[in-house]
């Protein structure tokens, strides 16, 4: 049987009438950019994360971005963050002129560790941005214990959490301010590039929406210099659409999760994830952990099973980023973890068949002396 790692289709063949519907309205009354279609899906999604505020931008990366501009972040600056995450999040503080500074993360939920952040805290420090990976929160408390301690402001990167919970506070609402990423394969996914930003602050919310418009109050009139970061009528409308689902969606993932876990928990030689007892996760990625993980992907990928690797790299060992100086060994759980981690199929409308075909086929492939061989 053929399972995929991902299904696009499916929620969109769900909801076809209602989102051609909502295009055409858009295309009607021609608000492609920015205008009310986004201005309703911001009132929507800043209710969802029991927030005062939400700001639709062009995608994930604009909002982290105009939020550590909103905050000042600048040259000679340091932004504490992980090193296990995907690239944007260092970009977005490479883009402010300020320089990310890593810190391990917890092998438990690989997120970051908040024992660890003191340490790293210096004069230059100007802000703290954990990232919610997998669609599970960071350990917020003790983070924000520690940022409160130093007078720093906690961004959240929620790019992968959207309707996650910590304590039953959502993810979004508990740092000064959060970034979503609506990129297609996301909980709540766009029908092309889209994001959002979140917050309680009124000043940081009215800054953040003169950056997205090219530094624009009002037409023509430029207070600062911005971007052109602004989310299109279209999404706006898709998303506001897809919004109402979410919380269905992310309670499916986690019966998925469940049934993984059920049909998995005793496989010799696979780690997998953990939710912690005080946080809801949402399963954007369903990561397990396996010694010799490439070998595992090719062949269940030779079963029928399509998986993922989320990631590889660690931001520090990227080329990109070898000029801050850091080498291998450096941030040894997340370097252990990215070398390990492998995703398998996690979506909503994934059957109980499917399911029962992935966890057959993992079983097999664990059971298999030939994978063994290969890395051997």
């Amino acid at each position: 049987m053929q399972v995929p790692f991902l299904n696009l289709r499916a929620p969109h063949d769900l909801l076809r009438g209602e989102i051609n519907a909502a295009i055409q309205e858009v295309i009607d009354s021609n608000a492609f950019a920015g205008g009310p279609f986004v201005a309703k899906f911001e009132e929507d999604f800043a209710k969802f994360c029991d927030t005062k505020y939400s700001i639709g931008v062009g995608n994930g990366t604009d909002a982290l971005w105009f939020i550590l501009l909103a905050l000042g972040v600048g040259p000679g600056d340091e932004v504490i963050t992980t090193p296990s995450t995907f690239m944007a999040t260092a970009e977005a503080i490479s883009y402010c002129g300020a320089k990310p500074v890593f810190v391990d993360i917890d092998e438990s939920t690989y997120n970051l560790d908040p024992a660890l952040i003191e340490k790293a805290i210096t004069k230059k420090t100007k802000a703290i941005m954990p990232v919610h990976l997998f669609g599970q929160c960071a350990d917020m408390d003790p983070i924000m214990a520690v940022a409160g301690k130093h007078g720093l402001p906690v961004v959240e990167d929620a790019c992968q959490a959207h309707g996650a919970e910590y304590k039953g506070r959502k993810a979004g609402s508990l740092g000064v301010a959060a970034a979503f990423s609506f990129y297609p394969g996301k909980n709540l996914g766009a029908m092309g590039e889209a994001g959002g930003i979140t917050t309680n602050d009124a000043k940081l919310r009215d800054t953040m929406m003169t950056l997205r418009d090219h530094g624009q109050a009002k037409k023509y009139h430029h207070s600062m210099i911005g971007w052109n970061g602004r989310m299109d009528g279209i999404q706006g409308a898709v998303l506001r659409i897809k919004l109402k689902h979410l919380a269905q969606g992310n309670e499916q993932r986690r019966r998925n999760a469940e049934r993984y876990h059920e049909l998995l928990g005793h496989t010799p030689g696979l780690v997998l994830p953990k939710a912690a007892k005080d946080r809801k996760h949402v399963y954007h990625v369903y990561a397990v952990r396996v010694k010799d993980r490439d070998a595992k992907l090719k062949q269940l990928g030779e079963r029928g099973i399509s998986c993922g690797i989320h990631y590889p790299i660690p931001v520090h060992l990227q080329e990109a980023y070898r000029f801050l100086g850091y080498g291998r060994g450096s941030f040894p759980v997340a370097e252990r973890c990215a070398e390990e981690f492998l995703s398998l199929p996690m979506f909503p409308e994934l059957s109980e068949e499917q399911i029962q075909a992935v966890v057959k086929e993992v079983r097999q492939c664990f059971a298999d002396p030939k994978v063994h061989e290969a890395v051997a």
